[in-house]
C-alpha cells in the first residue's frame, strides 16, 4: 500500500518510489514464512501422531469386544 501511495503522491513510478514498500511487504512475507513453516511441520505431526493413536484405539476396542463378546458366549453356554 505504501508503494501505490508514493506513486499518487509523486506521479513517479521509479525504483527510488516504490522500493521501500515493496521491501517492507517482502520483509512481512519472510516473517509470515518463518512463522507458518514451523507451525505447518508441527501440526502434520501432531496430526500423524493423533492419527496413529485413533488407530490404536480402534483396534484395542475390536480386540476388547470380540474378548468380552467371548467371555459373554462363554458365561452363556455354562
Amino acid at each position: 500500500m505504501d508503494s501505490f501511495q508514493s506513486i499518487a503522491a509523486t506521479k513517479n513510478t521509479a525504483l527510488a518510489v516504490v522500493a521501500p514498500g515493496i521491501a517492507e511487504a517482502l520483509f512481512a512475507t519472510a516473517l509470515g514464512l518463518v512463522a507458518a513453516i514451523p507451525a505447518t511441520i508441527a501440526y502434520n505431526k501432531f496430526s500423524n501422531d493423533l492419527g496413529r493413536y485413533a488407530t490404536r484405539l480402534e483396534g484395542f476396542a475390536g480386540e476388547f469386544s470380540a474378548i468380552m463378546s467371548r467371555q459373554l458366549d462363554e458365561g452363556e453356554n455354562n
